[in-house]
């Protein structure tokens, strides 16, 4: 089953990552988990540029789920162009969605998958309200 991008989602970040030659696995291309690596790096540069980023003594993301469709292998060397995009802000949760293209082949999606990302008091390990700039900048 391959899941898809919703419709209505918003594009919010784009990051390139060099792939390493130490994300290929012994088939010569890069392991499945590394795609999560790039998707996470987007996420994480994403927060960090709106001050959001996780503060262990205080609130912010955590994923809960998280899914990748595989539609083409990467291969190093080069650089992976990530794009992000954010929906459904909830009270404490919202989704992301990634496309993973090279930066040579921008025409090709070679990955895409998303990650439920909840907003937590890291003290208290309960979800917490999204700060208000989040919510607006999700729903706008």
């Amino acid at each position: 089953m391959r899941l898809t991008l919703p419709e209505h989602k918003k594009l919010v970040f784009e990051v390139t990552v060099p792939i390493r030659w130490g994300d290929m696995d012994a088939m010569g291309h890069v392991n499945n988990t590394v795609y999560f690596r790039y998707m996470e790096i987007a996420r994480l540069d994403w927060l960090t540029s709106l001050s959001l980023g996780a503060a262990p003594q205080g609130q912010g993301p955590v994923v809960v789920n998280a899914f990748c469709n595989f539609h083409q292998e990467l291969r190093h060397p080069g650089d992976v162009a990530v794009r992000m995009f954010v929906a459904n802000a909830g009270r404490s949760s919202f989704d992301t969605y990634y496309e993973l293209r090279r930066s040579d082949d921008l025409a090709t999606v070679y990955a895409s998958g998303g990650a439920k990302t909840v907003w937590i008091d890291y003290a208290l390990r309960k979800g917490a309200p999204l700060p208000d700039s989040l919510r607006r900048l999700i729903a706008d």
